[in-house]
């Protein structure tokens, strides 16, 4: 008996430690007996997603949690990273391209590569693959890039938007990808700013108008069955909130001009948006008054979450956490997740996040509550994601493929609604089609890197910063140039000239200048002056005395009033993307002129720095129409 009773005791304390060990926080680490071959109701598509999230969170540990809030970049993971510590999500940035190639099944195989890790976990939670599409699914060779949104503001179409939407999620669901980092919803007040063409407009209003029309275009109607689901992806509005309201137009500054107010009017973008339906919500790098948005609870948590009534997941900006307090890791993390962030987009150093966020629950320093919200709000993304029923690429969409013929017409509609007529002397447009003789000048008419502006196949696309040069044939499409040949008509002779040469017994010239590609803090300006290669050309053109229309490519309007005289006609182009064909269309007159500037456009940096608008060059809301020399209502030029 008293073997027998020892040998009891053995087993029930083996027993009692195997429980200690498998249960963290109070959840169980094994399945019930009796749950075997059952349906468990997490997987249950016919439930709630809030009972399905009930059912698998009091299913899961600490460490399974805490695997959930992380996303690594997909070149710092692998899937047997997924199996061991429960990843939750994964992300390519910028040109992190798969290792096979960079067609649609290349992207299709790496996702549903890392998602069978995912799904080999004991409770198979599939993971989230965000990418950023910002103008199209602008990492994949072979998209439609549509025009930067500084573009799509001056077109301001919210139908148009929300096919733009809809385009966008087809090609990006065609690549096994579920999940995008768009729309930024700043209203940029700094044209300095490098992220400048990321904003639809300095007007909030209509910054918010046209960012939820798109994520309604991403994601589906939010009251329909396939929302998030099938073509349909989840969109991150960002960055929340103060970009473009920095001192000096400064990427990842601080914001001390505006009262709360004025900020409170900056916030209204993502109001409208969350009531369409937007499931996550981006923290910006920039700090209000000091205070990094990645630590203050007050805007995450009390604003975002609470008043604005904001129930998906808040998604940190790649290592913005670490920036709350510099060389202190363990600091830095505990403040971002107490201020309310849910997933941490820390690329390489995740492994480092989980360890220590682990510690500070087991020190009190983050409580398990705050834990289960935002694994509780990771979750419920994920079942409205449809990833549960479906983990793994939809292959006819894998093989229907990207940069279809429907998208591209999109995008050249997005393109000459886009282009905003500033001046037209002598009704010089729109041009004849038939017995002319046009001149081309300027490498930027036939130069798709210039074209596509930054966020195109890397993350500073083609530019001279990035690769050496701006490359030429960086992506698929239409370049200006071609397009020009395309309209002209048979009769009518193109010739083309990169440095401007031979403009002499033409009917018009053609000059398109224009900035380099940039994005973020590579594209921050003090002098937004036109560069002098560009200023040469013209003035080569010029001595010709062969009439001249120039277009503009840029992320921003720019200094250009000592050049203004010297113009026929002047087209802000801004970055139209890959079709470049839409701005012929409006040029020989096919579609009216119908752009009207988002921006107000300055004189001189002066007005810039000062926030001047009162008399600047042209007002927001100009824009002529073909045959339409002057606008007294916003003109202040003619």
């Amino acid at each position: 008996m008293a073997k027998k009773r020892l040998k009891h005791s053995i087993l029930t304390g083996l027993t009692l430690l195997a429980l200690v060990g498998s249960t963290i926080g109070g959840q169980s680490n094994h399945v019930n007996a009796q749950d075997k071959g059952k349906v468990l109701p997490y997987k249950n598509h016919r439930l709630s997603v809030e009972k399905r999230v009930d059912d698998l969170l009091s299913r899961m540990t600490l460490e399974e949690k805490i695997g959930q809030m992380v996303q690594p970049e997909r070149n710092a993971v692998t899937a047997a990273d997924m199996k061991q510590y429960g990843i939750g999500s994964v992300l390519s940035g910028g040109g992190s391209l798969p290792t096979t190639g960079n067609s649609p099944a290349d992207w299709a195989n790496m996702v549903d590569d890392f998602q069978r890790g995912a799904m080999s976990t004991r409770l198979g939670i599939p993971i989230i693959y965000g990418v950023d599409a910002v103008h199209g699914h602008n990492n994949v060779y072979g998209a439609t890039v549509f025009p930067h949104n500084i573009g799509l503001g001056a077109a301001n179409d919210t139908r148009l938007m929300k096919r733009i939407g809809q385009a966008t999620a087809k090609e990006v669901r065609a690549t096994g990808i579920s999940y995008v980092f768009a729309p930024v919803l700043a209203a940029p007040q700094n044209i300095r700013w490098g992220r400048t063409y990321e904003g639809y407009s300095e007007d909030p209003r209509d910054t918010g108008k046209l960012g939820s029309a798109l994520v309604e275009g991403l994601q589906g109607n939010v009251k329909d069955r396939d929302f998030l689901k099938g073509e349909h992806v989840a969109s991150s509005i960002k960055h929340f909130v103060g970009d473009g309201l920095t001192e000096g137009g400064d990427d990842q500054g601080n914001v001390t001009e505006y009262t709360d107010e004025e900020i409170r009017k900056h916030i209204k973008p993502y109001k409208e948006a969350i009531k369409a339906g937007a499931r996550t919500v981006m923290v910006t790098y920039s700090s209000i008054n000091g205070v990094k948005t990645h630590g203050d609870h007050h805007m995450i948590t009390e604003v975002l979450k609470g008043e604005l009534g904001f129930t998906g997941f808040v998604i940190s900006d790649y290592n913005g956490p670490q920036q709350i307090a510099p060389n202190d890791f363990r600091q830095s993390i505990k403040r971002s997740v107490n201020a309310g962030i849910d997933l941490f987009m820390i690329p390489h150093d995740w492994k480092n996040f989980i360890s220590t966020t682990k510690e500070l629950v087991a020190s009190g320093e983050v409580s398990q509550s705050r834990i289960d919200d935002a694994v509780t709000r990771i979750l419920r993304v994920k079942f409205e994601n449809g990833l549960f029923e479906t983990p793994y690429a939809d292959r006819d969409l894998v093989a229907e493929g990207i940069g279809q013929a429907e998208h591209r017409a999109i995008a050249r509609e997005a393109v000459r609604k886009s282009q905003v007529l500033l001046k037209n002397e002598h009704n010089i447009l729109p041009l004849k089609k038939n017995n002319s003789k046009i001149f081309v000048a300027g490498k930027k008419a036939d130069n798709m890197g210039y074209q596509a502006g930054g966020w195109t196949i890397s993350w500073q696309g083609g530019s001279s910063q990035w690769m050496g040069q701006p490359e030429k044939n960086l992506i698929p499409g239409t370049s200006i140039l071609e397009g020009i040949q395309q309209a002209a008509g048979k009769n009518t002779k193109v010739d083309f000239s990169e440095d401007g040469s031979g403009a002499q017994g033409h009917d018009v010239a053609i000059v398109v200048i224009g900035e380099p590609p940039y994005a973020e803090m590579f594209g921050d300006r003090d002098d937004l002056g036109l560069l002098q290669e560009d200023i040469d050309l013209m003035n080569k053109v010029k001595a010709t005395g062969v009439p001249m229309v120039v277009l503009l490519q840029s992320g921003r309007p720019m200094i250009l009033t000592e050049q203004l005289k010297d113009m026929d006609a002047l087209v802000a182009s801004w970055l139209p993307g890959s079709e470049g064909a839409g701005i012929a269309d409006v040029l020989f007159g096919d579609y009216p002129f119908t752009g009207k500037l988002s921006f107000t456009w300055p004189r001189n940096i002066e007005q810039v720095n000062s926030h001047d608008k009162t008399h600047p060059l042209f007002k927001k809301g100009f824009g002529l129409k073909t045959k339409q020399t002057s606008n007294k209502k916003h003109a202040t030029v003619k």
